[in-house]
């Protein structure tokens, strides 16, 4: 469980976040979102307990996140995240067991699970000798490495090619349907879509937008229709499928109807295109100020 309340972060004069509010339950993805300088990894940095608010409240677990009782139950990803890379996976989640008093033998069994699940080969090779993807793999086992409740996840799948970026996806996904809460940003919305519950969107600083994706598109969206006629109509176009007329409504699609069949045709094909989330978020960075409701 996560719990902000009216977060503020200053550095000197400049605030990089400013009231942001939102909880994140147990088995929930939460998305947050938004362009660059909008305040996304103060707020990850803030609930991982590297950096100190300057206001309001955070609490990982029940805890401020930078208690060590709050650290043993937080796993946290950096969008950067440098290894060892003279070590190999296995020595180098040792070594972060090691950190955490984790006994030697539930160290060696939990990782090996963890590079099971994750899919990771060559566990014995030098981290500087495998592929971005395998070394994005093992930072993320080494954040599951002290069995967190809560996950922070800056850009999990950043730089990844298309294969590795859709499985490290599917296991954030995994993780919270294990009972896990996880918490992360991503610029690819359509990731962000397609795994999580609920989204904030941060533009300058602040939260301006929080709901689920269908939330968001429902309440800032825009819904057209686009009907194919056997023969043109105002404002229509030909296309291999027939004459196409876009609207907005079913209003205007009934309009459309009663025209064609006045004119003795007939309407094949009516098809209701939805806002995609990246649509909706360049709306609401683009000028909204009021945030949707959780």
């Amino acid at each position: 469980m996560i719990t902000v309340r009216d977060l503020r972060k200053e550095y000197g004069d400049f605030v990089a976040v400013e009231g942001s509010t939102f909880e994140v339950a147990p088995g929930e993805v939460f998305g947050v979102v938004g362009p660059n300088g909008a305040g996304k990894t103060t707020t990850l940095k803030t609930l991982a307990g590297l950096v100190e608010p300057t206001a309001g409240t955070v609490e990982v677990a029940g805890r401020p996140p930078d208690e060590p009782a709050a650290r043993q139950q937080l796993g946290f990803l950096p969008e950067e995240s440098p290894l060892y890379e003279e070590m190999t996976a296995r020595s180098y989640l040792s070594f972060f067991a090691d950190l955490y008093d984790i006994p030697t033998e539930t160290a060696q069994k939990r990782i090996e699970s963890t590079l099971d699940r994750l899919e990771l080969d060559h566990r014995d090779r030098p981290l500087g000798d495998v592929s971005k993807g395998m070394k994005r793999k093992v930072a993320i086992a080494r954040s599951l490495v002290n069995e967190p409740d809560v996950l922070v996840y800056d850009e999990p799948a950043s730089g990844l090619d298309p294969l590795t970026t859709n499985y490290v996806v599917e296991f954030t996904r995994e993780l919270a349907d294990a009972g896990k809460t996880v918490v992360f940003s991503a610029h690819n919305l359509y990731h962000v879509e397609s795994v999580c519950d609920r989204v904030a969107v941060m533009n300058e600083g602040r939260v301006v937008a929080k709901g689920s994706p269908a939330a968001l598109r429902e309440q800032y969206g825009t819904t057209e229709y686009r009907v194919f006629t056997s023969i043109p109509v105002d404002g229509s176009e030909e296309t291999d499928r027939g004459h196409r007329v876009t609207v907005e409504s079913m209003a205007a699609v009934d309009e459309v109807r009663e025209q064609v069949t006045a004119a003795g045709g007939e309407v094949r094909d009516i098809r209701t295109i939805e806002a995609s989330l990246e649509r909706v978020f360049l709306d609401i960075a683009d000028g909204s100020e009021t945030e949707a409701g959780a």
